[in-house]
């Protein structure tokens, strides 16, 4: 499938959510979100440029001390949207990976806008340069309309859908150390396009 293209027909969902989430989040770079925006009747698509991996056997993780009421996405079947609040104002959106049961999921941290920037624009509020609008994670759902009504989404169904697809041919993944987190932060667990103008500063 060619991102940008404007028709959504052929969209296949990525087979591989379920393996390690480390794999999965390397693998997901490239991936395309697809928003759709029901009250305009319209669409926007970004492409997955930036991931950080996390495990229940992960001391940053919100999976690390056991399953409960707020993290529960996390455990259940893989690519479902697990979205959480952070700092009282900004919400972030991770996609839950590996086996049913076991705590796991990729925190998106930075997307670059394929399709229907005037949506991404007009959510985001301000005045902001085109490669600033969803390039952190709370930049990112706050473009795509993404809150606590989405917790636990289904990421094969409207209104928010991922869909497989790769890397350029030029393209390479670099793996660096996590960005504001107080524990396991040496680990090499955040994946990025490298040099992609679009990552989270």
């Amino acid at each position: 499938m060619k991102a940008g293209s404007s028709r959504d027909d052929h969209l296949v969902f990525p087979g591989f959510l379920d393996h390690p989430v480390e794999e999965a989040a390397r693998m997901l770079l490239g991936c395309l979100i697809i928003r759709d925006y029901e009250s305009e009747g319209k669409q926007a698509w970004v492409r997955i440029v930036e991931t950080e991996a996390y495990d229940q056997n992960d001391p940053a993780s919100h999976a690390y001390h056991g399953r409960s009421v707020r993290n529960d996405a996390l455990f259940g079947p893989s690519g479902h949207m697990y979205v959480y609040f952070t700092y009282g104002m900004h919400y972030c959106m991770n996609i839950s990976c590996q086996e049913d049961g076991f705590g796991a999921g990729v925190l998106i941290r930075a997307c670059q806008p394929v399709q229907g920037l005037d949506l991404l624009r007009s959510h985001r509020h301000g005045h902001h340069p085109d490669r600033e609008l969803t390039n952190g994670p709370a930049k990112l759902c706050q473009a795509l309309d993404i809150d606590k009504r989405n917790y636990g989404h289904d990421l094969r169904k409207p209104p928010i859908r991922l869909a497989a697809a790769s890397l350029d041919q030029d393209e390479t993944i670099t793996a660096t150390p996590r960005i504001g987190i107080s524990h396991a932060k040496e680990t090499l667990r955040r994946f990025i396009i490298t040099g992609n103008p679009y990552l989270s500063r």
